[in-house]
């Protein structure tokens, strides 16, 4: 018997009959497995980049902010030398 089960709980189930190989079994897995399309569904969610939170996004924006001021200081009392 040859079971597939992903996330989102799909189950695709082949199970060996008396007088069949091991290759058919696994050929009808195989196309069970593409008709159901949880590869095209695994294979177009791989490159999936989340959305930044809000939080992380302010929190980053702060930190240049913060940089930005500390170097126009640093510039104006001359320990920093613009290029």
């Amino acid at each position: 018997m040859i079971a597939y089960t992903d996330m989102a709980k799909t189950v695709i189930e082949v199970k060996k009959n008396p007088n069949e190989n091991n290759s058919s079994v696994l050929r009808r897995f195989s196309r069970r497995i593409q008709e159901s399309g949880i590869i095209r569904k695994v294979k177009g969610a791989r490159y999936n980049v989340r959305k930044e939170s809000r939080l992380k996004i302010k929190k980053s924006a702060l930190k240049r902010l913060a940089r930005r001021i500390e170097i126009e200081h640093l510039k104006k009392l001359g320990k920093m030398v613009t290029k």
